[in-house]
């Protein structure tokens, strides 16, 4: 009988933490490896943030990165370009009507490949 698996054992979870690992090692970035960390964690213990922390914590034109998900809880009124590993669709709507977007982790190393710029909320 094999052990029990250690880390995540979703395929796409496993795939985008390989790929945040070769992006922080290629581009020198260690920001990548600590999204990659936090995403290893088990699910119960990965981030969980509401819009109306995003609202709090950021200022118009921020990028931010959640390495957890996005959900649609309070108000948000800021244009900030988000990147969360799961993101609710009320949250999706709410950032988009308040003139911000939503990408995808992968999406946002392609944009900014060392990590400059970019805050991450836990």
């Amino acid at each position: 009988m094999p052990p029990n698996p250690t880390g995540p054992t979703n395929k796409q979870t496993r795939v985008l933490i390989r790929f945040l690992k070769k992006a922080a090692n290629v581009n020198s970035a260690k920001i990548w490896r600590a999204i990659a960390a936090k995403l290893e964690k088990p699910r119960r213990q990965r981030v969980v943030v509401n819009v109306g922390k995003l609202e709090r914590l950021v200022e118009d034109g921020d990028v931010v990165v959640v390495p957890g998900k996005l959900l649609g809880g309070g108000v948000i009124s800021r244009k900030v370009t988000v990147a969360a590993f799961r993101a609710s669709p009320k949250a999706i709507k709410k950032v988009r009507d308040a003139g911000g977007e939503v990408i995808t982790i992968p999406e946002l190393i392609r944009r900014f490949p060392k990590g400059k710029g970019v805050k991450v909320i836990t």
